[in-house]
């Protein structure tokens, strides 16, 4: 771990090694910028993200390389409807002098992959959260502490809804961004299908590890921003709430509900970390806009007036903004 005399240089560093990650990263997935971005993004803020698109873009293999090239631990967990609890956390069993041993479950890695997280009950659903907030399991009224750093990244299939528990808009708080995977363009597939198709495989080299990670963790939250930046955001987050004083007209006519005050805590660790990356010392409302879409678009919900119209999301955040 490298020492540095002071903030601004420790920003310059890691903006350096935010560069470097993207071209390891790009080595083995094909465009995704946007995606790449707000994943490593929600990484360095210690925070977790929600990823929805159809199968097969390459969602696991994504997760798997960033997790190389940040030398940490790696687990996929497929969730289906029989999954339990304890089948994620783990279990005690009575080892052979009859007393009781933990066996630790997939949870217990530093970066988590769950597939089709609504495909699970809600008391799976309620574990794996339990994690994600305090980053500990509890198992036989025993703690369990999570390796540090610990990121989930859960996948949801926007087109197949059947039989499946969607998570409840509390749960859906918890992440930080809600990343919108899309089909690759013509020349990205013919790239794809080019570098997936021989026998051979690109050499990733690691960039940095789980103290460094941790390091600019906390480095995120030591950024200063200035006042009128900050209030931006919680107005922001404000605007989409419809019935109240600082509602905006759009959310009144097109909301049913809008964000709660962890959006602007989002709004403000996301706008601090895509400063940092770029190189600024400070963020500015361009880099509270840039986040706008990952962190509110799961945190509102439309009336039957936007859906009978046709409206969408994104459209009401960017009139919002």
């Amino acid at each position: 771990m490298k020492q540095f005399n002071s903030d601004v240089e420790a920003i310059d560093a890691m903006a350096a090694d935010y560069k470097k990650l993207g071209d390891e990263i790009h080595k083995v997935i094909v465009g995704q910028e946007e995606v790449v971005k707000l994943v490593l993004m929600s990484i360095l803020s210690n925070g977790h993200s929600l990823l929805v698109g159809v199968p097969g873009l390459a969602k696991t293999l994504l997760i798997k390389t960033i997790a190389d090239v940040l030398e940490l631990s790696f687990k996929r967990i497929q969730f289906t409807p029989d999954l339990m609890p304890s089948d994620i956390t783990g279990t005690e069993i009575l080892d052979e002098h009859r007393n009781f041993k933990f066996l630790k479950g997939p949870l217990f890695a530093h970066i988590i992959l769950a597939d089709e997280i609504n495909r699970t009950p809600p008391k799976t659903q309620a574990a794996l959260l339990e994690a994600m907030q305090e980053r500990n399991v509890t198992v036989g009224g025993e703690v369990h502490k999570l390796p540090l750093p610990f990121f989930v990244l859960a996948t949801q299939n926007p087109i197949e809804q059947e039989g499946t528990y969607p998570l409840p808009e509390a749960q859906l708080d918890r992440f930080m961004f809600n990343i919108s995977l899309d089909y690759p363009s013509f020349e990205e597939e013919v790239n794809v299908v080019k570098t997936t198709t021989i026998d051979s495989k690109p050499e990733l080299h690691k960039i940095i590890g789980d103290e460094e990670i941790r390091f600019y963790q906390h480095l995120i939250r030591r950024i200063p921003i200035a006042d009128n930046v900050l209030e931006y955001a919680v107005q922001l987050a404000g605007k989409t709430r419809p019935g109240t004083s600082g509602a905006h007209a759009v959310a009144n006519e097109f909301l049913a509900w809008g964000a709660g005050p962890r959006a602007s805590q989002y709004l403000v660790l996301g706008a601090k970390c895509h400063a940092a990356i770029n190189g600024k010392y400070s963020p500015d409302m361009e880099d509270v806009r840039a986040v706008a879409f990952p962190v509110l678009r799961h945190r509102v919900l439309k009336n039957y007036k936007a859906e009978a119209e046709g409206i969408s999301v994104e459209e009401i955040i960017r009139k919002l903004m």
